[in-house]
C-alpha cells in the first residue's frame, strides 16, 4: 500500500535529520544528489569544479533511478567515473511530481544502505 502524504513527509524529514546530524546542516535535494554522486565515485574528499559538481548530481540521480530500471551502470570512464545508460524513459512530471519521484528514489537508496 502506498504511503500517505504524512508518512512520506515524516520519512523524508527523518532522512534529512539523519543527514543533518552527519553534515551539520540540512541538505536540499540537489545537495543530497551531489553527496550520492560523491559516494558513488568513491574518491573521498576532493575539490570539484562547477562542471564536476553538476556531473556528480547527475551520477547521484542516475544511481537512485537504477533501482527502478530507468538507468543502468554500463561502465566507468578513464577517470573512474561511472557511465550510465538510459534504459527507459522517465515519465513527464510537473515540478512537484518530479521532486516527489526523485525523493522517493533517494529514500530507497538510503534505506538500502541501512
Amino acid at each position: 500500500m502506498e504511503n500517505t502524504k504524512l508518512e512520506y513527509d515524516a520519512e523524508w524529514l527523518k532522512l534529512i535529520d539523519k543527514l543533518k546530524s552527519k553534515l551539520g546542516k540540512a541538505p536540499d535535494l540537489n545537495a543530497i544528489l551531489f553527496l550520492i554522486g560523491v559516494q558513488e565515485i568513491g574518491k573521498g574528499a576532493m575539490t570539484f569544479s562547477k562542471e564536476q559538481k553538476q556531473d556528480l548530481m547527475h551520477v547521484g540521480l542516475c544511481t537512485v533511478l537504477c533501482s527502478s530500471g530507468y538507468y543502468q551502470l554500463s561502465g566507468v570512464d578513464t577517470e573512474g567515473w561511472p557511465i550510465f545508460e538510459s534504459v527507459k524513459s522517465i515519465p513527464k512530471f510537473n515540478l512537484v511530481e518530479q521532486e516527489y519521484f526523485i525523493r522517493t528514489h533517494v529514500k530507497e537508496y538510503f534505506a538500502d544502505l541501512d
